[in-house]
């Protein structure tokens, strides 16, 4: 008899802890309805309910739990619209919970009842909570990506991009090719990338995924080319630069930065190939010279080397670069010449090699005085001329370039 009637209490116990836990989740919803609902009271509740084996797969619980932090997020938005300071940390939590919670909701609302039908009662309200809020999902991005939480940043911005992506809104015209859905892909990806290694992935993906959305088209290859390089992917580094050169001839990043790729691989003959295209297109363009010069400096044709920055600086005299290339070809020989005449024992033949180099050392002269002149503050022009200075005995001009070299950066 002791065994039935602890049995029959136990049942009762059991009976009543489901019906406490349906009026929790019902005294929750009463709550955030009142004029002055305390959520934390609301939030204790419906966590109790979310728990219990009796109302944890209940779709009412999980909209109620959504409801609560909607609330909470309506409370700070409303101060914000009365142009007072709301708790923005609070606000923007509170928007990030409610996606779980409504989804989750959702789940269960779409699930046949006893009789095998689905009848959802809560889809429309939660639809339209979600689509009202859906515009703050980019403000908390923003917030975050200003606090530096980049990861915070960018799962709000997925959250605004995944929105239509949804079952609930499946059938529903939203535009994901719009300039706003692109913009937000866009600073997603940023945002991805700026959490280095552990969001290098997901700007790839993004980034890729915005290489067809004709948005910022040009800074979307570079960013893109950016991660690959980061990751050390030469392979898709290269496709990608090929993809920027063929896409935006006139933009230099994507050719300069092939060609970078093809001499870090001794490709020279590719290199030259795309350069030469290149130049076809635009043959007024000294950097192409100036280039090319550089690759044929590097494949040891010195001669041809100078013929290009020769054409390059005819085409614009002021041309730093090529200046400074022509300015070190001499340079180089007159090292290579007076180190040959340093082997030599004759005094008189010693004489006359030293007076040849001397006088390749100035043909290097105006080339390092102008590119000098043009960027005044470039430590290897400023070292080229104090060498050439002391090589040719010019010692008022070597005093003062010394002088230049001793002058500490910041100061000049």
């Amino acid at each position: 008899m002791k065994k039935i009637v602890f049995t029959f209490a136990l049942c009762l116990a059991v009976g009543l802890s489901s019906f406490g836990q349906k009026k929790a989740v019902k005294s929750a919803e009463n709550e955030i309805k009142s004029d002055k609902p305390n959520l934390a009271d609301a939030r204790t509740s419906i966590k109790g309910a979310m728990s219990d084996p009796e109302t944890k797969d209940d779709a009412k619980t999980y909209y109620v739990a959504g409801m609560i932090e909607n609330k909470q997020f309506d409370q700070e938005r409303t101060k914000e619209l009365l142009g007072q300071q709301p708790n923005e940390e609070t606000m923007y939590q509170s928007l990030l919970a409610i996606i779980p919670y409504f989804t989750q909701a959702d789940k269960l609302d779409q699930l046949p009842d006893a009789k095998g039908k689905v009848k959802p009662k809560y889809r429309k309200d939660i639809k339209s909570i979600i689509n009202a809020n859906r515009p703050y999902y980019i403000n908390g991005g923003a917030f975050y990506f200003d606090k530096r939480d980049y990861k915070q940043a960018y799962d709000f911005f997925m959250i605004y991009l995944d929105i239509p992506k949804m079952d609930m809104f499946k059938g529903d015209n939203i535009a994901l090719n719009d300039t706003l859905y692109s913009q937000i892909k866009f600073y997603a990806a940023v945002a991805a990338s700026q959490m280095g290694e552990d969001g290098r992935q997901k700007a790839i993906d993004m980034y890729t995924s915005l290489k067809s959305d004709d948005y910022k088209t040009n800074e979307v290859y570079q960013y893109l080319c950016f991660e690959y390089e980061q990751a050390g992917d030469t392979l898709n580094l290269i496709a990608t630069l090929k993809e920027g050169v063929d896409k935006f001839p006139n933009e230099p990043y994507f050719l300069l930065g092939l060609i970078n790729q093809y001499i870090y691989a001794n490709l020279y003959d590719d290199a030259v190939d795309y350069l030469l295209k290149a130049i076809e297109r635009k043959p007024q363009d000294p950097q192409l010279y100036d280039v090319l010069g550089r690759i044929y400096e590097n494949k040891k044709e010195i001669d041809k080397a100078a013929e290009y920055f020769e054409k390059a600086l005819q085409i614009d005299p002021n041309y730093v670069e090529a200046l400074g290339n022509m300015g070190r070809i001499y340079y180089n020989k007159g090292v290579d010449a007076q180190a040959a005449a340093n082997d030599i024992s004759d005094n008189k033949l010693y004489n006359e090699e030293i007076a040849k180099a001397k006088e390749i050392f100035k043909s290097a002269l105006p080339f390092f005085e102008k590119a000098h002149e043009l960027k005044p503050a470039d430590r290897d022009y400023i070292n080229a001329l104090r060498s050439i200075y002391y090589n040719l005995n010019m010692n008022e001009q070597f005093e003062k370039i010394e002088k230049e070299l001793n002058t500490p950066a910041d100061t000049e």
